[in-house]
C-alpha cells in the first residue's frame, strides 16, 4: 500500500523517515522538524488508517511496516534512516526486523517492542470505548499521557492541534490499530537488529516507560538509550531540540 507523504527538506540521502504515533498523523512532526538537520532529505508519512493515507479495517503492526518500505522503494529510496514515535516505533521496529536492507538507522522514541501480557485486553477497551463513546471521549486520557502541565500552559495551542487530529481520526482504522498494537510483540526479533539504533523516552512517559526502553535498549546489540528529564510521551513534540540531539548520531550514517 502506497503511503501518503511529504519531505519536509530536500537534501542527502539517505533520508530520514519520521513515523507517527496512533491516531495522529504526519502534521505532528512540525516542532521536531526545526531541529533536524538542513542538508538532509526528511520525509513524514502518514500510515495506514491515519491522515491523508488509505484506511482499513484489519491490519498487523508488519502490514504497516511493509507499507512504508513499499512506499520508500517506489518514491527511489532503498535505504533510509527510520525514526518512529510510539506505534511507530513498532512499526519502525518491524521494517528493522522485516526489510533490514532499508535501514541505515534507526530511532525509536517512546515506544516499546511488547505493550505486556495483558496488552490485547487493554486495547480492546480502548478500542470499545472509541466505538462506543466516540474518539472525542478519549481526549483527556491522551493530553495526559502526552504532556505534562507546564508544556500544556505554555504551549496550550499544540495540544489542541493534536487533539484536533486525534478527534478526526478513522474509528475503524483506530480500532484497527489498536488491536494491532495489543498483538505486537517484536521481542524475538530484536537481535536481529544490526544497525545504529537510538532509543529516547520521557522520564515520565507513562504510556512507554523507561522500563520498556531499557529492554529495547538490552536487546538491540549496540544501541543506547536517552532518557529525556521530565518529559511524559510526546517527547518530539515537548522537548524536540533535546529529542534531536539524542538522534544526532544517526545523521552520519
Amino acid at each position: 500500500m502506497r503511503l501518503s507523504y511529504t519531505i519536509e527538506s530536500d537534501g542527502a540521502s539517505p533520508p530520514i523517515v519520521l513515523l507517527h504515533s496512533l491516531a495522529l498523523d504526519r502534521s505532528m512532526w512540525r516542532r521536531l522538524l526545526e531541529s533536524l538537520p538542513t542538508d538532509r532529505r526528511v520525509i513524514t508519512m502518514d500510515m495506514r488508517g491515519h491522515g491523508e493515507s488509505p484506511k482499513g479495517f484489519q491490519f498487523t503492526i508488519e502490514d504497516m511496516a511493509d507499507d512504508v518500505a513499499e512506499t520508500l522503494l517506489e518514491i527511489g529510496h532503498d535505504r533510509a534512516i527510520i525514526v518512529g514515535l510510539s506505534m511507530g516505533g513498532c512499526v519502525a521496529q518491524a521494517i528493522a526486523i522485516r526489510h533490514p536492507s532499508i535501514v541505515s538507522g534507526l530511532g525509536l522514541v517512546d515506544t516499546t517492542a511488547w505493550y505486556g501480557p495483558d496488552a490485547p485486553e487493554r486495547w480492546s477497551e480502548r478500542a470499545a470505548q472509541a466505538v462506543e463513546q466516540g474518539m472525542a471521549s478519549l481526549a483527556q486520557f491522551q493530553l495526559n499521557r502526552w504532556f505534562g502541565e507546564q508544556f500544556l500552559d505554555e504551549f496550550p495551542d499544540a495540544g489542541r492541534q493534536l487533539l484536533d487530529v486525534f478527534a478526526s481520526n478513522d474509528l475503524d482504522s483506530y480500532v484497527a490499530s489498536c488491536h494491532a498494537m495489543g498483538a505486537f510483540d517484536a521481542r524475538p526479533g530484536l537481535g536481529q537488529i544490526n544497525v545504529p539504533t537510538v532509543v529516547v523516552v520521557g522520564e515520565h512517559d507513562p504510556a512507554t516507560t523507561p522500563a520498556h526502553a531499557n529492554d529495547l535498549q538490552r536487546g538491540i546489540q549496540g544501541s543506547t538509550l536517552h532518557v529525556i528529564d521530565e518529559a511524559k510521551h510526546l517527547t518530539p513534540v515537548e522537548r524536540p531540540q533535546e529529542v534531536a540531539e539524542a538522534l544526532q548520531k544517526l545523521w552520519s550514517v
